[in-house]
């Protein structure tokens, strides 16, 4: 009787390592994204090829990594293997009542800061034998890492959402104009759309939240003066209160001095203005996932107990 091909010695571990290298471009950047140390990564990398008998990156020196045209066949057979494993571990995690495993998190930069960290820190007391690891991205960047399943779910506003993902709300969220306190409209009780537009304005600049910003003023026929554009939530507090120029934002901030020290102003906007709603984000099959199902579940219990109300927001949960 003949023998079969030997067994494949690899672990899911390496796969998630390779996994992390192919998307980030880089062994560096992969270390710094799933926090695990350079050479354990090139360690594992090193095993697949030798296990698989073929090369999956090419090294440029200057450029990092690029993945071989096996390298980017095996990849996609990666991601099928630790989504399959991920599953086997939920439907364990289901019967056993325990939830586990890695839960990768992407939050929208621009409260991430505000949001994030609490939200995290109440979840992992809570189930300490999830590894959570989370990134900040723009909306666009969140749709695309969620359909590449690079990140389990996102939290997000309900900005252009596509119809192949699945939005759970939170938060109603109205916006709000941001001043400097010598503003002229900085004592009003709320502002309109109509009394902003003859003023400077400083556009927070990110895809989808500056087309959302410039649609108020499309709505009544006018155009703001846009004096400054940045895509960087603490640069534009700053100018604001420099007075630069207002700027709109859906999160009210936390304190009310600026990044540099100077004092800034929230006034709600009045009008028929469209607030967001923030939430999570997830593929439609997501809620397989019992630390997805956690995640949320926790966020709402956040938002019921009012500890989320600080931003600005009221709950729609």
């Amino acid at each position: 009787m003949s023998r079969g091909a030997p067994p494949l010695r690899y672990t899911l571990r390496q796969l998630e390592y390779f996994v992390a290298v192919g998307e980030a471009g880089s062994i560096a950047r992969a270390a710094q994204r799933i926090n695990v140390s350079s050479p354990s990564i090139s360690t594992a990398i090193a095993q697949l090829e030798q296990e698989f008998g073929l090369p999956l990156f090419v090294r440029q020196h200057a450029q990092g990594l690029s993945l071989t045209q096996a390298g980017r066949e095996m990849l996609d057979q990666a991601r099928v293997v630790l989504r399959e494993a991920g599953a086997l571990r939920d439907i364990a995690g289901d019967i056993s009542g325990k939830v586990r495993g890695p839960l990768s998190v992407g939050c929208l930069l621009t409260f991430a800061q505000l949001v994030l960290p609490a939200m995290r820190r109440g979840f992992e007391e809570r189930f300490p034998e999830v590894r959570v690891r989370q990134q900040e991205l723009n909306q666009v960047e969140l749709f695309s890492a969620l359909r590449r399943s690079e990140i389990d779910l996102a939290l997000t506003y309900d900005l252009d959402l596509p119809a192949d993902l699945q939005f759970t709300p939170l938060l109603h969220l109205p916006p709000i104009a941001l001043m400097a306190a010598g503003h002229p409209l900085a004592d009003c009780q709320s502002v309109s759309i109509d009394q902003l537009k003859d003023h400077p304005m400083v556009l927070l600049d990110l895809p989808l939240s500056a087309d959302y910003f410039l649609s108020f003023f499309e709505a009544i026929h006018a155009r703001p003066l846009i004096a400054e554009r940045t895509r960087d939530m603490a640069v534009m507090r700053s100018m604001v209160a420099n007075d630069f120029g207002y700027s709109i934002v859906n999160v009210r901030p936390l304190s009310d001095v600026s990044p540099d020290g100077n004092p800034v102003r929230a006034v709600p906007i009045e009008g028929p203005v469209r607030a967001m709603r923030m939430g999570f984000l997830t593929a439609q099959d997501a809620d397989r996932s019992s630390a997805v199902r956690a995640f949320i579940e926790n966020g709402i219990g956040l938002v019921r107990d009012g500890k989320l109300r600080r931003i600005g927001g009221l709950p729609l949960v």
